[in-house]
């Protein structure tokens, strides 16, 4: 948690985004990140790597997630499922453009 305003600006910035080939689909999905009231951050994103976000996680997500968990979801459902949370990030709370 104590990183996650480190995470805001470089979101911010758009550090991530000419990451290549995930950079753009991460950046959007974790500025629409949510947070659970047991504390979990939920977000959905497009992965074709095996192990899922293996990329991801080496380039980016290690550094500010512990504990990350996988499930698989029909494209936009999981957004749907999770879109009444807070905002991980309120200054990125406008719909998410993709």
């Amino acid at each position: 948690m104590e990183r996650l305003p480190e995470l805001a600006v470089r979101l911010d910035r758009d550090e991530f985004r000419a990451m290549q080939p995930f950079g753009r689909v991460l950046t959007l999905s974790l500025r629409g990140a949510r947070r659970g009231t047991d504390g979990w951050v939920s977000w959905e994103e497009e992965d074709y790597c095996r192990p899922p976000l293996a990329e991801e996680r080496k380039a980016v997500l290690d550094e500010y997630f512990e504990d990350l968990k996988v499930r698989r979801v029909r494209r936009n459902t999981g957004w749907r499922r999770i879109k009444a949370l807070p905002h991980l990030f309120p200054a990125f709370a406008e719909p998410l453009k993709r």
